[in-house]
Order: C-alpha cells, then structure tokens, then sequence
C-alpha cells in the first residue's frame, strides 16, 4: 500500500466550515499539545483529517514516519500538522493564523 492510501485509510475526518486548506495533523491521543491543536481548528471551525499515531500498529507508524521525514524534511514531534503541502511542527497558535489567513486570500 502506497503511503498516500495508508494515510488515507487511517485518517479520522473533522467538518468543518472553512475548507478552505487540506489539512493534515499527526498526533498522540494522549497529547496536551496535540489537544490544544485539535480545539484550536475545531474553534476555527476548519475542517481537518488526523490520525493517533499511538492507536495505529508499528509497521503502520513506522511508514508513516519514514514517509514524513523524507518528504518534509523535519524533524517528528507532535502535532506535525500538514497545510497544503507545508509542515509545521509542534503547537504554534501563531503560524496556525497564518497558515489560516494565507488559505482566506
């Protein structure tokens, strides 16, 4: 299976009305930061995929991972949130509003 369809496959979707972005996020369930990312959308009422990287099997995580760090070039630290095709790493309310203000233009 493709790294694209895995991740399709395992993503849980959030509605919301501003669909503006395709949004990705990458978190642990048992996260205060990966909470605090989740609440921040979900008050901006954006619409979001994500999957609990702790809820999924090993060889399941370990694609994901390698597929992320070869693509974006980070470092794995969650949330890893993907905006159209950009990464940013870990709880940042700041760069969440420009990544929400750029998809708004």
């Amino acid at each position: 299976m493709s790294d694209e369809e895995l991740i399709a496959n395992l993503n849980t979707k959030v509605e919301g009305e501003n669909k503006s972005q395709d949004i990705q996020i990458f978190t642990l369930s048992t996260c205060m930061w990966c909470k605090k990312c989740k609440r921040y959308l979900d008050d901006k009422n954006v619409q979001y995929s994500y999957i609990d990287m702790d809820k999924i099997q090993y060889a399941q995580k370990k694609q994901i991972l390698d597929f992320l760090m070869a693509t974006y070039k980070e470092r794995i630290s969650y949330p890893f949130l993907i905006c159209d095709g950009k990464a940013i790493v870990g709880y940042n309310p700041d760069k969440y509003e420009k990544m929400l203000k750029s998809g708004a233009d």
